[in-house]
């Protein structure tokens, strides 16, 4: 019998970026501490321009997958949405990735984790639409973040969220109301098919949804709690059942 610990393989997203003149795909460190300490797991990056990896078997080798926040968006296009602002960041390799890989992953069965740009990613896929400037919608909020702030100040907790009844949220939280960071200008307009709230912001903004009818967990949040993951208790816990889950795959893989 293999005793062996059980260390879940999560695949995270990858953005694409010049550095020094170089193309490079890379993903933040948070995003990767907060895989092995806080969720327990090995993170591998995804590359961007590699959906064909989908059709050679990757999945079958993985336990979960993250899709991260990004200072990019996604193009508008793929949810019919108007032409972006001027200096609006995109990231078009990594729409030609992730976007093929979400319905994949839930088609597999595989955990699910999206955070911000993730969370747009999953609304995108099934359908939805996004806001592209909410600051600008009346009686909004201002959620984006001061640029120009310390780290410490950009993801500081600034807004409650409030937790829908029964939901998965509701069962990891400790208490219905609880403090978020903020560093978006888009969000949801309408939600995709398939996906049940789970929190919303003050101004009714959705802050967290899952996907309803996925076989594993399946949950997307628009804030960062990959910031000080160990630390905040609400992003604690939220890690630590994507672990879990990610854990229970690969015990499902190992016996199958």
């Amino acid at each position: 019998m293999d005793t062996s610990p059980i260390l879940p393989t999560i695949l995270v997203s990858a953005c694409r970026k010049l550095v020094d003149g170089r193309d490079y795909d890379c993903a933040s460190r948070t995003y990767l501490d907060a895989v092995v300490r806080a969720a327990g797991g090995v993170p591998l990056i995804m590359p961007t321009e590699s959906g064909a990896l989908l059709d050679g078997g990757l999945l079958d080798r993985i336990d979960g997958v993250l899709l991260t926040g990004s200072l990019s968006n996604v193009e508008p296009h793929h949810y019919d949405g108007e032409p972006s602002s001027p200096g609006t960041l995109h990231d078009p390799g990594r729409d030609r990735t992730t976007l093929p890989l979400i319905e994949a992953t839930l088609r597999h069965g595989i955990p699910l984790l999206g955070i911000c740009r993730g969370f747009q990613e999953i609304n995108v896929v099934r359908g939805g639409t996004l806001h592209q400037r909410v600051q600008e919608l009346p009686g909004m909020l201002d959620h984006r973040d001061d640029e120009n702030a310390s780290l410490e100040q950009r993801f500081a907790l600034v807004h409650d969220i409030e937790i829908e009844a029964g939901g998965l949220l509701d069962g990891l939280a400790g208490g219905r109301t609880q403090p978020i960071n903020s560093l978006h200008q888009q969000g949801i307009d309408r939600l995709g098919d398939g996906l049940a709230v789970e929190a919303r912001a003050p101004d009714g903004l959705i802050e967290a949804f899952r996907v309803d009818d996925a076989t594993a967990f399946a949950l997307a949040v628009q804030w960062h709690p990959e910031w000080e993951a160990t630390e905040r208790p609400l992003s604690k816990r939220i890690f630590a059942a994507f672990g879990d889950a990610c854990r229970a795959h690969v015990a499902t893989r190992r016996a199958g």
